[in-house]
């Protein structure tokens, strides 16, 4: 930690963008969290990473971080300069953050205290941002690098969760050498797969987000474009059976005396799409209801479930935990996400505000939480 006084004010890096699929949904997410965080309490410092991966000084405008007529953002249009790049030294001993442009001299832009990485997916979500913050000695909002790691890959997240004894659903992973080298090995132990469980089938990124590059697959034929559509994202593909029941979420947020969990939410059969899938959720703004209509039995259980999800894969700050209530009542732990959506309509923040925990308030305490932790091994 640099020092402070009474006065000095932690100066925040509030990160956003990436190289990944997600990129614009963070820019969603980051416009929330400038607008909500308490500027009496913090100094914060906006850094864009462009979708080719140049971190940039980006503008404190979260009223230009939003969707304009069904338009995405991004952190091209945000930045100050198409060339200039901010660099934060991978160095514990020093915290000076630096913006130099192409023959200019650089310019120091002060220490910072603690990072607020908003990226969503690969490159900012799965443990490789965290990794550098720990070499720069950088405390940083959120989950480690293993648990980032875990929460990003669907593949090993269900295998630590059913390694602790949580419920998982059937699924098959087809990894990039099995398609590249084989396709129709590939292609016929997902069929076989449907043949144990039944059609349709949802075939997704193993490592991607906000529902990108999911399809829906009902026979056969549909099955060569659904693979297709999810190694767009990530050569690693993940096939999922049908879980008939209902979509449960639940927020989980560390407190000074451990994680708690919050009221759960349910994503109703959204009507217009053929699952919940990224139009539904960014641009038609799907509405979930908060909190959900469960029993106090269900509403316990998928609480103590989401708590244990985050302890299992060691997870730190915060979770939003997805599951399916079956038709015969049974809990399924579909995936956790260890930096979920903060933007106005994300299920997060919603959950949290009617657990008694403000926007505001939800942004400190995750702040005050990255600021009491050390960085390295802990």
């Amino acid at each position: 930690m640099s020092s402070q006084t009474s006065s000095h004010k932690p100066r925040v890096a509030v990160v956003f963008g990436g190289r990944s699929s997600e990129h614009a949904i963070s820019v969603l997410t980051a416009g929330a969290v400038l607008r909500a965080i308490d500027r009496e309490k913090y100094d914060v410092l906006p850094i864009g990473i462009t979708t080719d991966g140049r971190w940039a000084l980006t503008a404190d405008d979260p009223d230009r971080m939003a969707i304009t007529d069904r338009r995405l953002p991004s952190v091209a249009e945000l930045a100050e300069s198409a060339e200039g790049g901010v660099v934060l030294p991978v160095d514990p001993t020093n915290r000076e953050v630096v913006y130099s442009e192409p023959g200019s001299v650089p310019k120091a832009l002060g220490e910072v205290d603690v990072v607020f990485p908003v990226l969503h997916g690969p490159y900012g979500e799965d443990g490789t941002l965290q990794g550098l913050l720990e070499l720069s000695g950088v405390p940083y909002v959120g989950s480690g690098v293993l648990a980032s790691a875990v929460g990003q890959d669907k593949d090993y997240m269900k295998r630590v969760f059913a390694s602790f004894g949580l419920p998982v659903g059937p699924y098959e992973v087809i990894r990039p050498r099995e398609w590249e080298q084989d396709p129709a090995a590939a292609r016929k132990k997902i069929v076989d797969f449907a043949g144990e469980h039944g059609w349709p089938l949802f075939v997704k990124p193993a490592r991607a987000g906000s529902s990108m590059g999911i399809s829906k697959v009902d026979d056969l034929s549909g099955l060569d474009e659904a693979i297709e559509e999810a190694r767009s994202h990530d050569p690693k593909i993940l096939v999922e059976s049908l879980l008939r029941g209902r979509e449960i979420e639940c927020g989980v947020l560390e407190f000074e005396d451990g994680p708690r969990a919050s009221v759960p939410a349910e994503i109703p059969p959204v009507t217009a799409h053929d699952f919940y899938d990224f139009e539904a959720k960014y641009i038609d703004s799907a509405t979930g209801i908060v909190p959900a209509p469960l029993t106090a039995d269900q509403t316990a259980k998928i609480q103590e479930l989401a708590v244990a999800a985050f302890e299992a894969a060691s997870c730190e700050g915060l979770v939003r935990a997805d599951f399916f209530l079956q038709d015969n009542g049974e809990f399924v732990i579909n995936e956790i996400n260890t930096l979920p959506g903060f933007t106005p309509i994300s299920m997060y923040p919603r959950m949290w505000q009617e657990s008694g925990v403000s926007y505001p308030e939800l942004i400190d305490r995750l702040l005050q939480a990255a600021l009491r932790r050390s960085t390295g091994l802990r």
